[in-house]
């Protein structure tokens, strides 16, 4: 039993290279060969020349991988197989877009008369990733890594949760890391929208990730019924993983040997037996994944769980200052299998700074945006309506660091300087940035200056840099 879009998706095999090097697809040119398996083979790619710079959009990447999805030759099952699984990608990539999530740029049916082996096939055009979870595990993660990373993953978790998708393939390998360290899930080939409660995905999935549920879970016309709880199991058995070098919290030498460990957990008659190595919290949090039954784990949904992680690291927890992988992980650089919306995740604000800050500029006007629409047509200045600016822009938006000026939708502030790579801050589209103005407070204010999120704002001006905020501050 193995996953669609597993990890024999990336990694490579002595499977023949369909399209060679230099080859067109689409609006790309195909510049190397990064992975093989089965049902995909995964492929970087550049912007064909006669389309950069075209359109009056954003810049096109400098690479994107191309997972492709060849159908000639396949047996109509499996090829229903196939096409099933893209939809099942391009559509959660459509309605469920998120940085957390690996963005999706295009898909397309694939015309290669040249190319017989993959005429036809389907085409998914992605966010290219730097490595994976499971590569960093094979590295070794640093302590410091370890929560910012599992924060991430329950971040895309919640997201996907809140959105009505169930993940169902939940694995290191479906972690995706960016250059900068930054979290994405990946690989929705068995993503299931939920009906009700529960939604319906095919029998397969990847042995090690499966809750005691599955396994004797029947099979009816729709597939096997599949819960947000089953997330949360995979979910727990990753934290493990995290903070025990990679090993399972069940015993046994292969998948297998581990799936009967499991069964005997979920029906009472072994104990949950995790490694010394997961330090007490991560433990607690562990368990509570892992509760043998999916009414015990529905409680302990991904955004309680990033609440608590929240309140044990004292940040908002939102992946909040990425550090680039090491050099093994950087080095195995792999396709983002999966797909978020395009668009979704907002270009890095640092970059954004670099391109567009102009030197000279000394003094800028924002007005303040407030996404509550009941709050952008009051005249009254109801203070349930206000904003608060921010005391240090590199500690967490929250009620300790506000100053006690407030200020309302469409209120003109003046900014002399801003600051890309401050404290992340979501808002209410789930879109993040770590863009700040300082802007200046009245005369006779308590503070001088303050910090308005660049989320609460819709204007840029171009201002010269902040200097950082002193430390401690």
């Amino acid at each position: 039993m193995t996953s669609l879009c597993g990890p024999d998706d990336i990694a490579g095999d002595d499977r023949t290279d369909l399209i060679p090097p230099g080859h067109r697809v689409g609006d790309w040119v195909v510049t190397e060969l990064i992975g093989s398996g089965g049902w995909s083979t995964v492929y970087a790619a550049r912007p064909a020349e006669e389309n950069r710079g075209l359109g009056g959009g954003p810049p096109e990447p400098a690479e994107v991988a191309l997972k492709i999805m060849p159908t000639a030759g396949l047996a109509p099952r499996q090829a229903r197989r196939i096409v099933e699984s893209a939809r099942r990608e391009v559509e959660l990539g459509r309605r469920a877009g998120h940085p957390r999530l690996i963005g999706l740029r295009e898909s397309f049916v694939l015309a290669a008369p040249d190319l017989p082996a993959v005429d036809g096939a389907i085409v998914l055009v992605m966010e290219r990733a730097a490595g994976s979870l499971r590569e960093l595990l094979d590295a070794g993660v640093s302590e410091a890594d370890r929560g910012r990373l599992i924060a991430g993953i329950c971040e895309g978790l919640a997201h996907l949760h809140r959105s009505g998708w169930v993940h169902a393939d939940l694995k290191p390998e479906n972690v995706l890391l960016g250059r900068d360290g930054s979290v994405k899930l990946s690989d929705f080939g068995l993503a299931t929208e939920l009906t009700g409660t529960h939604g319906y995905v095919p029998p397969m999935g990847t042995l090690d990730y499966l809750p005691p549920e599955r396994w004797r879970a029947p099979l009816g016309e729709l597939g096997v019924q599949v819960r947000p709880s089953a997330d949360i199991w995979a979910l727990g058995v990753v934290i493990h993983e995290v903070f025990a070098s990679g090993a399972s919290p069940f015993s046994g030498a292969t998948p297998v040997a581990r799936g009967a460990a499991v069964q005997e957990y979920g029906a009472g008659r072994a104990p949950l037996r995790m490694d010394l190595a997961v330090p007490p919290f991560w433990r607690a949090l562990a368990a509570d994944c892992l509760a043998p039954t999916h009414a015990a784990r529905a409680p302990h949904t991904a955004e309680s769980l990033l609440a608590r992680i929240t309140a044990q690291e004292g940040t908002r927890a939102r992946d909040t200052r990425p550090r680039r992988l090491p050099g093994r992980a950087r080095a195995a650089v792999l396709a983002a299998l999966l797909c978020g919306t395009a668009g979704a995740a907002l270009a890095s604000d640092a970059v954004r700074e670099a391109t567009s800050g102009r030197a000279g500029a000394t003094a800028g006007t924002v007005r303040v945006f407030n996404a509550e629409r009941g709050c952008q047509d009051r005249a009254d200045r109801d203070r349930q309506c206000s904003l608060g600016l921010a005391i240090d822009p590199m500690r967490p938006y929250a009620a300790g660091n506000v100053v006690p000026t407030r200020v309302w939708h469409g209120d003109a502030l003046t900014a002399d300087c801003r600051l890309p790579d401050g404290q992340p801050v979501i808002d209410e589209e789930d879109l993040q940035s770590t863009l700040w103005f300082r802007v200046r407070l009245p005369r006779g204010s308590a503070y001088p200056v303050a910090w308005l999120p660049a989320v609460r704002t819709k204007d840029r001006p171009a201002l010269p840099g902040c200097p950082r905020p002193p430390a401690g501050r």
